[in-house]
C-alpha cells in the first residue's frame, strides 16, 4: 500500500463516496464481501451503469454485502451504517439537509449519474467528514470532483492504477490532484474497514 498522507487520520469522517466505471465491479464487491457489520460510516457508491433502470447491479451487490445495498431515493435521508447505489440514469446530490436528490440534466462526461457531480455536492456539504475514493475508469470523471473534495479538506484516496483493469480514472484523477492516499486493489477492503473503525468509540 502506497501511503500519500503521513498522518493517517480518518477521524470524523460520516460519509465515504465511492466512484467507479470500468473494472471498477469487482473491486467494489470485494469490499462489500469484507466489509465490518459495524459500519460507522454512510456509504454512497456511484458506478457508470446501463440508462435503463436494471436493479441487477443492486443484487449483484447484495450477494455480497453482508450490509443492505439500496438505491438512493430522492429526498432520503443518509445514514450511518448504510450503504447506497446511485440509480440508472440519474445523478446523485445531496442536499444541505443530508438528502439524496435525484437529477436528470444532461450527462456528464457521457456519463449519468456522473461521479463528479456526486462529488462536488458532496464536498459542499460535508467539507472535512468527506472521503472519497475513485477506482478503475476509461474516462476522467470523478478526477474534478476528487481535487474539489481535495480542497474543502476531506480525504481523498485513488485505486492505484497499476492495479486497476483500466488506469485512466484513476491516472487522472492523480494528474489533477495531490490525493491523500494510493492505494493496491487487495488492500482496499481493509483500508475501508479502518476508516470506518477510526469512527467508533474507543
Amino acid at each position: 500500500m502506497r501511503y500519500i498522507r503521513q498522518s493517517g487520520d480518518f477521524k470524523g469522517i460520516k460519509v465515504l463516496v465511492i466512484g467507479g466505471s470500468a473494472g471498477s465491479i469487482e473491486v467494489i464487491l470485494r469490499i462489500l464481501q469484507d466489509l465490518k457489520k459495524d459500519l460507522a460510516i454512510a456509504i454512497v457508491i456511484i458506478v457508470h451503469r446501463k440508462s435503463t433502470s436494471d436493479s441487477s447491479l443492486t443484487k449483484l451487490f447484495n450477494r455480497r454485502s453482508a450490509i443492505e445495498v439500496t438505491e438512493a431515493n430522492e429526498k432520503e435521508e443518509i445514514l450511518p451504517g448504510r450503504i447506497y447505489l446511485a440509480p440508472a440514469n440519474y445523478h446523485l446530490l445531496i442536499e444541505q439537509d443530508g438528502t439524496f436528490s435525484l437529477d436528470y440534466s444532461e450527462k456528464v462526461q457521457y456519463s449519468r449519474p456522473s461521479i463528479d457531480v456526486t462529488f462536488e455536492s458532496a464536498a459542499e456539504i460535508y467539507e472535512q467528514s468527506l472521503a472519497a475514493l475513485l477506482l478503475s475508469g476509461a474516462n476522467s470523471d470523478g478526477a474534478f470532483g476528487l481535487l474539489t473534495i481535495a480542497n474543502t479538506g476531506g480525504l481523498t484516496i485513488v485505486q492505484s492504477p497499476e492495479t486497476a483493469e483500466v488506469d485512466f480514472m484513476p491516472k487522472a484523477a492523480i494528474l489533477k490532484t495531490v490525493v491523500d492516499y494510493i492505494v493496491e486493489a487487495d488492500y482496499l477492503p481493509k483500508f475501508v474497514n479502518d476508516l470506518s473503525a477510526a469512527q467508533l468509540p474507543e
